[in-house]
């Protein structure tokens, strides 16, 4: 089967003067926002009964995967859309979502907003893009100063900033080759709006086609909004929601014979929490199932770093990411936007030495000031 294929699969509950082939079912998103003109008041539309949301169309996709990781399935739901209802905070409706778009934020216009936390960037988010990616134009939503907001701890991303635009590009041949573009809110902004309202932004701010969320999602003040909640919303402002089943972790790793705990939340679903714990035990051959791709450490150059004879030292404080637990690691690579070859790493309490194989690539052009360079772990 060709990569991101699918079998589709309807069944109605009810019959309906407009049942059509299955085949054109259910409406293709790229349909307009309202009913066909054909459609009188008095004749009622294919849409979720209340109360049974998850009944209206089922969409089977046979995900081709790497061994150690489970096939998985996608709901997908669909409305024309009822008139929009507005805010009553006009302050919420002046103030735009996105931070880094401009003013007008046309830049989603009409796309696939995939919603989630994306910290990972795992194949779990990498499916959500997919799912995106072919009904329209594939973006992720992602939140920014959760931590700040919340009072959380903090903690190292898994991705580093500066590497997440090549993570994205990776993913082009799940996604239709069209790479993924990502946009962040400010926490801030969204954390007191309900879910009714968080809904509208989506719909009256960037006026997409519809969303894209695991069966798992929360959101709204206090994340008082599940999936279902979700579809109910999306229905009534006229945008399509599809809900994708979790991939799971069937390659479940277990220490000293227990399980790794994660979370509250946790039903052996892939997971950043997941990710984190793989790392923070040093396990990368997992952490690479996990993530669809090897990690990548990445570390800037500054005066702090040193060059000794056969091998390079930096102090932990120029990592721009989650390193893996201390302990020595073999068959590593040093890329700095080329490859520079294979390499051994020891991470300790307070540095990371890097031994290159090949002894000729340890040059001065490593440290040029605020250079990246990056280790991939596998």
């Amino acid at each position: 089967m060709e990569r991101g294929g699918a079998a589709l699969a309807c069944a109605f509950r009810s019959p309906s003067p407009y049942h059509s082939p299955p085949s054109q079912w259910p409406p293709p998103l790229l349909r307009g926002r309202h009913p066909p003109a054909s459609a009188s008041a008095g004749v009622p539309r294919l849409l979720p009964p209340r109360g049974w949301l998850f009944s209206y169309c089922s969409q089977i996709r046979l995900l081709d995967t790497s061994k150690g990781l489970s096939r998985c399935s996608l709901k997908t739901f669909s409305s024309f859309g009822h008139p929009r209802v507005s805010l009553n905070n006009e302050d919420i409706e002046k103030d735009k979502i996105l931070i880094d778009c401009g003013e007008d934020q046309d830049c989603v216009l009409d796309g696939i907003v995939a919603l989630g936390k994306f910290d990972a960037l795992h194949i779990g988010h990498r499916e959500l893009a997919t799912h995106a990616s072919r009904s329209g134009n594939p973006f992720l939503l992602s939140f920014v100063g959760m931590a700040e907001v919340l009072g959380w701890e903090y903690r190292p991303p898994i991705v580093a900033r500066s590497d997440r635009e090549r993570v994205l590009s990776s993913w082009a041949p799940y996604c239709r080759n069209v790479v993924p573009l990502e946009y962040q809110v400010e926490f801030s902004k969204v954390r007191y709006l309900t879910p009714r309202q968080f809904v509208e932004r989506l719909s009256t701010d960037l006026r997409i086609k519809g969303v894209v969320a695991g069966e798992n999602y929360r959101f709204g003040y206090k994340a008082s909004g599940d999936a279902a909640e979700l579809v109910k919303l999306c229905e009534e402002f006229g945008l399509s929601a599809f809900i994708v089943r979790s991939v799971m972790d069937t390659a479940k790793r277990s220490y000293n014979g227990a399980t790794p705990p994660v979370n509250s939340t946790d039903k052996g679903q892939v997971s950043s929490s997941r990710v984190r714990h793989a790392l923070s035990v040093g396990d990368m051959e997992y952490v690479s199932k996990l993530l669809g791709r090897k990690h990548r450490l990445v570390l800037t150059v500054n005066e702090c770093c040193l060059q000794e004879r056969e091998k390079i030292v930096f102090p932990k404080s120029c990592m721009l990411n989650m390193p893996p637990a201390d302990g020595f690691y073999e068959n590593c690579g040093l890329v700095n936007g080329g490859y520079l070859g294979l390499c051994r790493v020891t991470i300790n309490s307070e540095t990371i030495d890097i031994e290159l194989e090949d002894k000729n690539s340890l040059t001065s052009n490593l440290f040029r000031e605020d250079q990246q360079l990056g280790i991939e772990f596998g």
